[in-house]
């Protein structure tokens, strides 16, 4: 009888000692593939960065020169102007339309005229979360000044008014504005929560 128990016992260790093996195993596995993504994740971030750090250059050549080179194949849609907010030490080119590619390199403007223009001008950006693109508006208080410069070199000072969080389909941000004065509204996400980070400015 005590044999028999013994063969149990230890036919349980076995087999609790292959779980655990095969559990060890597959949370290495796991760990491995988290990695593996972290890794890939950060490197993307990297060519993004380059790419917008290239973009950026070349922008600063066509103002000087009037004259892209042909080879550049970076800047292939008309860029609308350069944003720059001193506070959070931001200053990137601007495109004068939206779509998933143009996005992965700097801001785009999707909504509104001209800064000459009254009405609400609105420009989104990614959220990288390591202060590139529009990362840390949300540090933007009250007052603080956003400057947009167009092609020709003129200044718009924009002032902050306000900034909230609204649902990830909420138009209201774009769609409501003083239709007698210049405002401007910037676009983010937020990746904790899912939500649009939005700040609201006006020309002063």
């Amino acid at each position: 009888m005590n044999q028999i128990l013994n063969t149990k016992l230890f036919q349980k260790k076995e087999s609790n000692k292959k779980f655990f093996k095969f559990q060890f195993i597959f949370s290495i596995i796991i760990v491995f593939i988290l990695v593996l993504f972290i890794i890939y994740y950060f490197i993307s971030i990297n060519k993004k960065e380059k790419l917008s750090n290239n973009l950026t250059g070349n922008y600063n050549i066509y103002k000087l020169y009037s004259n892209l080179s042909e080879n550049n194949e970076i800047i292939e849609d008309k860029i609308f102007g350069t944003i720059e907010i001193p506070k959070i030490n931001i200053k990137y080119p601007v495109f004068s339309t939206l779509n998933d590619d143009l996005l992965k390199i700097s801001p785009c403007k999707f909504y509104g005229e001209s800064p000459k223009l009254n009405g609400n001008l609105c420009i989104a950006a990614h959220n990288y979360n390591n202060s590139k693109f529009f990362s840390n508006l949300f540090l933007l208080d009250i007052n603080d000044e956003i400057y947009l410069y167009d092609n020709l070199e003129n200044k718009y000072i924009y002032k902050v008014f306000d900034y909230y969080e609204v649902n990830y389909s909420d138009l209201s941000p774009v769609l409501n504005y003083n239709q007698f004065s210049k405002e401007l509204t910037l676009v983010t996400c937020n990746n904790l929560n899912q939500m649009r980070f939005i700040v609201k400015a006006k020309q002063s």
